[in-house]
């Protein structure tokens, strides 16, 4: 396929990927407000209990209508992650055999319950992380929270734990692709543990370690086991290529002396 051709075919699937979004945020205009309750409630509760001050504040007349309209927006692509998933595993297949793209089919299906899974334990740890940051509040002082500036850390936090989830799968899709090689990924191992620990930290921001480690053991195991199905794709791989090309030379070997009869 051409690079025109990949433009092309990259911008047909934003495209579609944005109309579902955008379909999706309509019920995520309708879901508003529980949502908005649940993520409002760390600092209720943290204000009833300390007898201070917590609120989401709105600067502007227009704050509410954009506030509204970005929640919607965040709920629709949780919504309609299904669909812009299977959009970045069609843009990937079309360059893998049948028999790839039915393997690799079973992991993008995966790939929707983990990011949701994700998602709902960032859900699960987002009260938790509320209330360990706003206790650095003097006593004296008050929370008057921007609703665009909460909306910001709440987005932020939820995508990347959602992604963060979805990453292991992403892998094995450009492993499948032969953009990468599991060995290639297994030498940064390293790396990944540090980046896994740092945001199980910043998810679990408490003083138990067993929460953090809690939250990095799933997501350790998702990468490693990401790591050896790209490692054990890589050997299929190569011994496809190998018996290729011995069957190849094979072939080469039996047509050369045809030719020098037809030449006598």
């Amino acid at each position: 396929m051409a690079l025109w051709d990949h433009i092309k075919e990259l911008k047909n699937r934003l495209i579609k990927s944005a109309i579902a979004v955008v379909l999706a945020a309509v019920a995520g205009w309708f879901l508003y407000d529980p949502v908005v309750s649940a993520l409002s409630a760390p600092l209720i509760t943290i204000a009833h209990e300390t007898g201070r001050t917590a609120v989401l504040n709105f600067a502007t007349i227009a704050d509410p209508f954009a506030f509204k309209f970005q929640i919607a927006i965040q709920i629709g692509v949780v919504i309609s992650s299904p669909v812009w998933i299977y959009q970045v595993w069609a843009f990937i297949t079309p360059g893998l055999t049948g028999k790839e793209r039915r393997f690799t089919l079973g992991y993008m299906a995966a790939a929707v319950p983990l990011f949701l899974a994700g998602i709902y334990v960032a859900w699960l740890v987002f009260p938790t992380v509320v209330r360990a940051l706003l206790q650095f509040t003097p006593t004296t002082a008050a929370n008057n929270i921007s609703a665009t500036d909460y909306l910001t850390f709440t987005t932020q936090m939820f995508l990347i734990l959602g992604i963060s989830f979805l990453v292991p799968v992403l892998l094995v899709g450009i492993n499948m692709a032969g953009v990468v090689r599991g060995k290639t990924i297994l030498k940064a191992w390293r790396i990944i543990v540090f980046l896994v620990f740092v945001l199980a930290a910043l998810a679990a921001p408490g003083t138990d370690a067993l929460s953090m480690l809690l939250l990095a053991a799933p997501l350790l195991i998702l990468f490693f086991a990401a790591i050896g199905l790209c490692i054990v794709n890589d050997k299929r791989r190569d011994k496809r290529t190998a018996k290729a090309a011995v069957e190849n030379e094979a072939n080469a070997n039996i047509a050369t002396p045809s030719s020098e009869l037809k030449n006598l």
